[in-house]
């Protein structure tokens, strides 16, 4: 396994900023091509005919072109398994990938750019009504996820895994939205905590222009 690695990327992703954190803690350098979501550059055709589908991120390495960031993400922990991100035990690993889960398949996929714009361009919804639809399905989410959190450490212990990885770039965008965080304090405290670790600070995207 060589050559160069390349991430195609947007800084506000959060499914692009989990792959950024998980290559930061594997140790892996990378090149970073920037996709600008917000100016349609995922329908680039040029962009397209690496990823059909015309989302980020996608990773180029060992020689294969990789899409949807938990399938990179264990591709990455196969085949770099230090540090690992999910626990050998079969049972704590299925909690661990529900846990991730819970943020990847219900939360962000019915808060992110593309709904937004659907919503607003199909629907009429308005700045407000946009905003109001995010912080419903992230309070539902973080409520099931805030029962699972522990009272101490991280969802991987002592360690990052797979579920704080998805955590931070969500806690993100719960904080851009102006999703009130109070009711979820195990989160809150586990974000902190992951937020202070250097591959997490490495990762997270510049602070955004008022």
């Amino acid at each position: 396994m060589s050559g160069d690695v390349v991430l195609y990327d947007y800084a506000r992703s959060s499914a692009a900023y989990r792959v950024r954190i998980a290559l930061a803690l594997k140790g892996l350098a990378y090149r970073s091509v920037p996709i600008n979501l917000a100016q349609g550059e995922q329908s680039d055709p040029a962009y397209t005919a690496r990823n059909p589908q015309g989302l980020v991120p996608a990773l180029e390495i060992d020689g294969q072109l990789l899409t949807q960031s938990l399938a990179i993400i264990d591709y990455l922990e196969q085949t770099r398994p230090d540090p690992p991100l999910l626990p050998a035990d079969p049972v704590a690993r299925a909690r661990a990938v529900a846990q991730a889960q819970i943020i990847a398949s219900d939360i962000h996929p019915v808060q992110n750019l593309r709904v937004m714009n659907r919503l607003k361009s199909q629907f009429g919804a308005s700045h407000e009504a946009v905003v109001e639809w995010n912080g419903h399905w992230i309070a539902l989410g973080f409520a099931a996820l805030e029962s699972q959190a522990p009272d101490h450490g991280l969802f991987g212990g002592s360690q990052p895994n797979l579920a704080d990885l998805c955590l931070v770039p969500q806690m993100a965008n719960a904080r851009r939205y102006e999703v009130p965080l109070d009711p979820y304090p195990r989160l809150v405290r586990i974000d902190t905590a992951l937020r202070e670790l250097p591959a997490f600070a490495a990762a997270a995207p510049p602070p955004e222009k008022n």
